[in-house]
């Protein structure tokens, strides 16, 4: 939907949580998280606050971000995108640990002269928590803040917000670390960042946890160490006390001021799939304005804390781009709509020099895999789509398999694929695992056998619409065919399976290989085509 002046929310849609925000000039820059999928972190540019590009994914080698072995839901948590001093900072977490008590939660900090540069090697922070956020204050002092966690037992793991000096020269933390907020009674206080404004420095944080409690509160102090007060009206934004409301999960903010110095809040929020509480696409970043106070605090421009579906900006009409998307590999670098898994050396699994105009993947580990998996995907970003690829595959036993796949993590996925049996004919079939915790899998048409003729391409197609999805395959492209079963999509969502919002990333389809005996076998894609709407 087109607003006069103004965007429709989401403004990034389908799995972009975590949003920071910087201005340079009048260009924008929106950083979001990529937890287990590489390269680590997004970062999108805009002019106008509306029309969103992505120009940069930094954390792109081994020295930067190595995720083999993270858990589902770990790595990359909320990235705090800064400019100052002529470059652009860019703090992350590299989280390694998902359940129990513990997170072992790692900070970093890299920073680059240009936004889609080579940004430098990591400058270690700490691993008290996750979340750093790094402010650059008016007599040249830079303050890391970061939420802290808390192992022990019978009390909040959110032990609050600790401030600590960032010695440029020294490249690393120095000074006394201050405890300086402790949260609201919404608890889960997580996500600060810092600004200062007249007398004040403010604090906003997440809190209430990303789910459907979320929200976005702010604190304030005259000194920068506190003691911080929260807004006695409470949450600035937040959708917990209305569930229909078409923005759930509203939280986790971050504020930019205009050349013209107007203010707008970037935060995450969710759509759920109709009459249910599912959210496939993730969490997407929506943009609000906000104004301020005569008592210097700050509210949606809207009035109340529910966060607005349509917002006006003072930029020009915004029109949606094209929702298709076609590849056909003949480039020489992999698009960057697409993200694989945890690794920072796809050369081990995919080539676009092997089968020129073609992209080959080379079979690596079980579908799931922590560590090493042939998969090139792209995120869901509507709530209907297409997506489709042609493919030749040409498996030599059952533990090779290649095909399309519906992903979320290891434990939710939908399989198309090829294979074959003790007989050695190709065929046909659907793997799924169901937000099934312990992985295992199942076959929904095992007793329908598609055989197929060797040496010879097929296209395979997953149709979505909304909690519904269905397969189809066809021999030449046009002439489709259905496989028997309606499988239920929502199953690819945060929530699935879970107890409440507890996973964090969101669904993507693309293109997998597997060699479970180590043979070699790869699978050669020719395209890949999604059209999207809602």
């Amino acid at each position: 939907m087109a607003v006069r002046n103004g965007v429709s929310n989401p403004i990034l849609r389908g799995f972009n949580p975590d949003p920071s925000i910087c201005r340079v000039g009048s260009d924008f820059y929106v950083a979001v998280s990529t937890f287990e999928w590489y390269p680590g972190v997004l970062i999108y540019h805009s002019h106008d606050l509306a029309r969103w590009r992505l120009v940069a994914r930094p954390l792109d080698r081994a020295a930067l971000l190595d995720l083999r072995g993270v858990p589902d839901s770990c790595g990359v948590w909320a990235p705090c995108l800064s400019y100052a001093d002529g470059r652009f900072w860019l703090c992350y977490t590299a989280v390694k640990r998902f359940d129990g008590n513990f997170k072992d939660t790692h900070n970093y900090l890299t920073t680059c002269e240009e936004v889609d540069g080579v940004w430098s090697d990591p400058i270690y922070l700490n691993s008290s928590g996750f979340d750093p956020s790094l402010f650059h204050d008016q007599d040249g002092k830079k303050w890391l803040t970061n939420m802290v966690w808390d192992h022990r037992g019978g009390r909040s793991y959110f032990y609050g917000i600790v401030l600590q000096e960032f010695c440029v020269e020294a490249r690393q933390l120095t000074g006394e670390r201050r405890h300086i907020f402790r949260g609201t009674a919404l608890d889960c206080t997580e996500g600060p960042h810092l600004y200062r404004f007249g007398d004040y420095y403010y604090l906003i944080t997440a809190e209430g946890g990303t789910g459907y409690g979320h929200a976005v509160t702010m604190a304030r102090a005259k000194a920068i160490d506190g003691e911080y007060e929260a807004d006695p009206s409470g949450p600035l934004l937040t959708a917990a006390d209305a569930p229909e409301w078409p923005l759930q999960r509203a939280g986790h903010g971050d504020l930019v001021e205009t050349e013209d110095g107007e203010l707008y809040l970037v935060h995450l929020c969710g759509r759920p799939l109709p009459g249910t509480r599912r959210c496939p696409l993730g969490r997407e970043t929506a943009i609000q304005r906000v104004r301020r106070t005569p008592d210097g605090w700050m509210r949606l421009a809207g009035g109340g804390h529910l966060p607005s579906v349509a917002v006006e900006l003072s930029a020009r009409p915004f029109e949606p781009t094209a929702d298709e998307h076609y590849e056909d590999f003949r480039g020489r670098q992999l698009p960057s709509q697409f993200q694989w898994l945890r690794t920072p050396d796809p050369s081990e699994f995919m080539s676009l020099e092997a089968a020129p105009g073609r992209l080959r993947l080379y079979g690596k580990e079980s579908p799931g895999s922590l560590f090493s998996q042939a998969l090139i995907a792209r995120r869901q970003m509507h709530f209907v789509y297409e997506a489709s690829t042609c493919m030749r595959f040409e498996p030599e036993n059952f533990q090779q398999m290649a095909g399309l796949i519906c992903y979320y993590n290891s434990s939710k996925f939908y399989y198309l694929y090829v294979s074959c049996d003790e007989d050695a004919v190709k065929h046909l079939s659907i793997m799924s695992c169901e937000a099934n915790r312990t992985l295992a899998v199942t076959y929904p048409v095992a007793a329908l056998r598609v055989d197929l003729p060797p040496d010879a391409p097929i296209w395979l197609r997953a149709s979505v619409r909304y909690e519904h999805l269905n397969f189809d395959w066809s021999e030449d492209g046009e002439q489709w065919r259905r496989l028997p079963v309606t499988l239920d999509y929502s199953v690819l969502s945060d929530e699935a399976g879970m107890d409440g919002a507890e996973q964090f990333t969101g669904a993507f389809v693309g293109m997998t290989c597997n060699d479970l005996c180590g043979a070699g076998a790869y699978a050669d894609f020719e395209s890949f085509a999604y059209r999207g709407r809602d």
